[in-house]
């Protein structure tokens, strides 16, 4: 630290003429994640170097990337004023300035990676990761969200048809509205589709589709091109979009995980008909040291599509307990609507008794727990005596349909080919699929408020999925880093305080980045310091990658 107090009085001015004061906070960690891996090297060799341009095309993604892990809402024309207070020599290199970091550069770097092939240069330096922090592959989860986008997106609808079977396309997408998982189905979206790993949840394979697009028509096509792009042994984990005899057909080669859809009739039989037996009290401890507290299961070998599977059928005490609250509450306001149904129905006048009754059939068509019965037809005269027919009728409950949503309650069935000598515990099967949140993670990042391109300001459809990719590379950094920091905790059964002080083995990188606030990178008379390093921050760089230090240390 300075020692301000040898200043003498008349060399004040002096000294504030000298001395120059820049924020580094948390973007040494961020900075030191992108050397770790080695982004800039890689995208400067696929893009090249122009000796007539001030910044590589690799060092403006390292800005992108830093600015999106800056947690402030900045759109991508105020890049240069995000810089403005930060280290950016410290930063991004010797004689790199704040208004290189324009909005006509990053553009035409956008365009420069789209050309590439935004694909190829993730699975490059997803490569790179998995090699150098021996990521563990034997899982992957594959899972689908939506962003919606304001503005008009044009497209060049014939090519739609042209390329539909393409699932790794050679034009942009189409900006265009489908079943929004935001909830704005009034919004044009376009969909991210991500897989994941279960180590540390990190991204190994994303891909950007057309706003209208099904899960269940392109993830088994998805599966087949990640095979294609990254050879490795993986079991691929996903939810009931994958389950389709034209999908089990298309990865009949890979080793899959899914849920089964309940609307098949052979998963609808099981549910209703299998009996699963009770646990005994060892068995029940057993499963809680693994987190299964509460599931039960049965196996069955089932043959669906041509493909020969275990399926397993879980019970679950807590989503039954759940399953039961919301059918009691689905049973009281259908009860309502019965109430009011055969209010209206017993008021009514019929010309003739047949059309009483079919509007009594077609009442019955809206409800399902319950129904209307008929009582009496009554046969009167009506005010311009003509003769009317009205109908008496009875709400009661369907209680067949009511005990099959009973049993069914905490029920689901899990799928998968690994049978015979490849056969997985049932254990490992639902242990598994419960961590399919490793995806869901994922999309809750790279949607959070705070994010730099939560909402979308490009025009072009290119721009918007150079812009995903780039966040994906944002998800990479900041799970990689949060998944080092906890191997290093772990390993040397050690905790940092927490958000109410508490010592933790498994912290947010997100609180760690907020614990690295206040520190700054001061020039006093061409000397060079970082001030604000505590033994508290010291410790936390010391269980991170070794490119980290080198910005504080």
């Amino acid at each position: 630290m300075f020692e301000l107090s040898t200043i003498k009085k008349n060399e004040k001015v002096s000294y504030l003429e000298e001395i120059e004061v820049k924020n580094i906070d948390h973007l040494g960690i961020v900075a030191g994640l992108i050397d770790e891996i080695g982004i800039v090297k890689i995208i400067n060799n696929k893009l090249g170097i122009d000796v007539r341009e001030k910044i590589s095309a690799g060092t403006v993604v390292k800005s992108i990337l830093i600015n999106g892990l800056g947690f402030v809402s900045r759109p991508l024309y105020l890049f240069s004023q995000f810089f403005e207070d930060k280290a950016v020599e410290k930063l991004l290199g010797e004689g790199i300035e704040p208004n290189y970091i324009n909005d006509d550069k990053i553009g035409r770097v956008m365009d420069e990676l789209y050309k590439y092939g935004l694909n190829n240069l993730f699975i490059e330096v997803i490569l790179e990761v998995i090699n150098k922090f021996e990521i563990e592959i034997k899982y992957s989860h594959l899972d689908a969200t939506s962003f919606h986008l304001d503005g008009e997106y044009k497209s060049e609808e014939k090519y739609e048809k042209e390329q539909e079977e393409k699932i790794i396309k050679e034009r942009p997408i189409f900006i265009k509205k489908g079943y929004s998982r935001d909830h704005r189905p009034d919004l044009k979206q376009c969909v991210l589709d991500l897989i994941t790993t279960q180590d540390g949840d990190l991204p190994l394979f994303v891909r950007v589709g057309d706003g209208n697009e099904a899960d269940k028509a392109v993830f088994g096509k998805i599966l087949v091109e990640f095979k294609k792009q990254i050879e490795f042994d993986s079991i691929m984990v996903c939810d009931s979009a994958l389950y389709s005899q034209e999908n089990l057909k298309l990865i009949q080669h890979l080793k899959w995980i899914t849920r089964v859809p309940m609307t098949l009739k052979k998963a609808k039989e099981l549910i209703q008909n299998v009996e699963i037996e009770e646990i005994t009290d060892d068995e029940k401890k057993k499963r809680s040291h693994l987190h299964l507290e509460g599931y039960t299961w049965k196996e069955e070998i089932v043959t669906y599509g041509g493909i020969k599977q275990t399926w397993l059928i879980v019970s679950s005490e807590k989503r039954q307990k759940s399953d039961l609250e919301k059918l009691e509450k689905q049973l009281k306001q259908e009860e309502d609507k019965c109430q009011k149904l055969l209010k209206q129905l017993q008021s009514e006048e019929f010309e003739h008794p047949q059309s009483a009754r079919y509007k009594l059939k077609a009442i019955n068509k809206k409800l399902r727990f319950f129904e209307i019965i008929e009582v009496e037809l009554i046969e009167a005269c009506s005010k311009k005596n003509e003769t009317i027919y009205k109908i008496v009728g009875l709400a009661q409950k369907n209680n067949e349909e009511i005990a099959k949503r009973t049993k069914e309650s905490g029920r689901f069935i899990l799928a998968t080919n690994l049978v015979e000598e490849n056969k997985l515990e049932p254990t490992e099967i639902l242990i598994t699929y419960k961590n399919q949140q490793s995806s869901e993670r994922g999309f809750r990042f790279l949607k959070d408020p705070l994010f730099f391109a939560d909402s979308f300001f490009v025009e072009k459809p290119e721009r918007i999925e150079t812009m995903l990719f780039l966040m994906s590379f944002c998800l990479l950094l900041y799970n990689l880093g949060q998944r080092e920091l906890r191997k290093c905790l772990k390993r040397a059964k050690v905790g940092v305080k927490n958000q109410v002080g508490k010592l933790t083995e498994r912290p947010t990188l997100r609180w760690m980045f907020q614990c690295f606030q206040g520190i700054h990178f001061v020039i006093l008379n061409e000397v060079k310091q970082i001030v604000n390093l505590t033994e508290e921050r010291r410790f936390i760089l010391s269980c991170l990658p070794a490119s980290c230090q080198k910005y504080y240390l």
